[in-house]
């Protein structure tokens, strides 16, 4: 509920030149999708090539795996909220307004098996993995009392994350960092990355992201809520509940944020770009279409 042929180097290399090699490496090979900027709306630039050090699709098998085992392990505990439950239809009713919209941040977008669970557990917490498993938890939902706009803002940020591939680029780093001049040297065919990847994404829901994928993903989260008919304005009222649940511990989906009273500015920018899309939204009557 955010940059990302050679000859094959010697394992001798000291880090800088190797620094070097992968910036090189990353800087020819943009994926084709990202040169597609929105025309109205938000800009926040080209995605990192970086996430291309690993194969996408098995970083999203291993998000289906893990996501499995989540709802397994929430069947067991009696914790998985059944199709009829009101807030289960809320959330999924949101995401399927939300999700036409994703195309076109990401093309592979339209091929994911999109699903959307709520999990009974007093964690302020959501999230969307690799491949767009998507998980709410009613801690943040029901401690929160989130209206259908402030869980549009938290969905569209989770998808956001997704879309933008900001676990594959995590992984792709601990990758690099990882084997070095060896991962640098398998690159370009792919050799052993692919094995390594699926071990670096071991821990997809452990994954901590970086202050500016965070700005990120509320950015364009802004945009998908606005362009499904949700005001983007509730991005604001839900920092502000989010800041009154921080008196003590900071809860789970808020610890690994930018700080609120930024977050609510960054917001407040980015209004005059979105809101737009929300109002033409509201005329429709119906989600405005890319």
């Amino acid at each position: 509920m955010k940059k990302r042929h050679f000859p094959l180097f010697a394992a001798r290399l000291c880090i800088f030149p190797l620094s070097c090699a992968l910036a090189l490496l990353l800087g020819c090979a943009r994926p084709a999708w990202s040169q597609a900027q929105p025309k109205e709306g938000v800009d926040v630039g080209k995605p990192s090539s970086m996430a291309r050090l690993v194969p996408a699709g098995q970083v999203e098998q291993a998000a289906g795996q893990q996501y499995e085992q989540l709802k397994q392990a929430a069947i067991q505990k009696n914790a998985l909220a059944p199709p009829d439950d009101p807030r289960v239809r809320r959330i999924r009713e949101v995401a399927r307004r939300i999700l036409p919209f994703t195309p076109k941040w990401n093309p592979r977008a339209a091929e994911w098996k999109w699903e959307i669970n709520l999990i009974g557990s007093r964690q302020i917490n959501a999230f969307c993995m690799p491949g767009g498993k998507i998980a709410f938890y009613t801690g943040i939902i029901d401690g929160l009392q989130l209206s259908d706009d402030e869980i549009a803002i938290v969905m569209g940020h989770e998808i956001a994350h997704a879309l933008r591939e900001h676990a594959r680029e995590r992984i792709a780093k601990q990758v690099a960092t990882n084997a070095g001049a060896n991962i640098l040297s398998h690159a370009l065919g792919l050799g052993r990355v692919g094995s390594t990847a699926v071990g670096a994404s071991a821990g997809l829901l452990s994954l901590k992201f970086s202050r500016d994928d965070e700005t990120e993903a509320d950015t364009v989260g802004l945009e998908l809520a606005a362009r499904a008919g949700y005001d983007p304005r509730a991005g604001i009222t839900l920092w502000r509940k989010m800041q009154a649940a921080n008196k003590g511990a900071p809860p789970q989906w808020f610890s690994t944020h930018p700080g609120s009273a930024n977050r609510i500015k960054e917001i407040e920018r980015h209004l005059p770009q979105v809101m737009p899309l929300y109002q033409r939204a509201l005329q429709a009557g119906v989600p405005v279409r890319p």
